[in-house]
């Protein structure tokens, strides 16, 4: 059975009634604590982050969160994160490892917010440092894209051991949008564009970008949040007992557009 069009998973990814990433966090974990600030310039709300407990194992969890209402949306900034998200998410990714705590990351966001003052606090760097950091970092990390994945802003907290996506999520270096308007300076052709963009959950399966698919049943629901946590759990208890985890990680990005990626079914 074919599922939906490239812009059409696009638009799924961007529906306003899917979970945010705190549904993620307080249905998936218990405890939650939440931190704030990245001790340089001011907390961020697009970037959520805390430790929380997953059964009986303490883990950081992080998120970008769009919000619900429209009054929450726009104090989270739509989920854009500033440099001082990433910040935080940095500063919350280093303190796990001090501890030997697993991280976790939920991600949901059009990109990096690319206003002025993001750019004079350093956006870029930011987004940078994440990706270094993380390449190196001493304890197993998984990402789960649960609707929008764009580009830098997305990948700042996606540079993971595992990297999961829901089946009408998407994944993209650039917005269906913007890649209209820079090819054919016409946005109303987003729909072109998004079907040549390989952005759907499906081609980044098949192209190995992300290891799982998960199924989007049951979605907002006890069942469904019940079940990622047991993945996460088991994909936990692996990664933990692999010696060669920074090693694999490396390797698996330094592999993407080679020869060697194959295909998957």
């Amino acid at each position: 059975m074919s599922g939906p069009t490239p812009y059409e998973a696009v638009k799924l990814a961007r529906d306003n009634g899917r979970p945010t990433g705190l549904d993620y966090i307080h249905n998936v974990f218990q405890g939650f604590l939440e931190f704030h600030g990245d001790r340089r310039y001011s907390d961020d709300p697009a970037v959520v982050g805390g430790v929380a407990w997953l059964g009986s194992q303490p883990v950081t969890v992080i998120a970008t969160e769009k919000g619900h209402t429209a009054k929450d949306r726009s104090r989270r900034n739509f989920g854009a994160p500033h440099p001082e998200g990433y910040r935080k998410a940095l500063r919350l990714m280093k303190q796990a490892e001090k501890f030997g705590r697993p991280v976790i990351c939920f991600v949901d966001t059009s990109g990096a917010y690319c206003g002025i003052g993001a750019e004079e606090r350093g956006q870029g760097q930011a987004i940078a440092e994440n990706l270094m950091e993380l390449s190196t970092l001493c304890v197993p990390v998984i990402s789960v894209l649960i609707g929008e994945g764009g580009s830098g802003g997305a990948l700042a907290l996606a540079l993971a051991d595992r990297v999961w996506m829901l089946e009408n999520a998407v994944y993209s270096v650039i917005s269906p949008e913007g890649c209209a308007s820079i090819l054919w300076k016409d946005a109303s052709k987003a729909e072109t564009a998004a079907a040549s963009l390989k952005l759907t959950a499906r081609d980044a399966r098949r192209l190995g970008v992300v290891e799982k698919v998960l199924s989007e049943q049951n979605l907002g629901k006890p069942a469904f949040y019940r079940g990622l946590g047991n993945l996460l759990r088991r994909e936990l208890e692996a990664l933990s007992a692999d010696p060669e985890l920074i090693g694999k990680r490396y390797a698996r990005f330094r592999a993407f557009g080679t020869n060697t990626l194959k295909e998957q079914p």
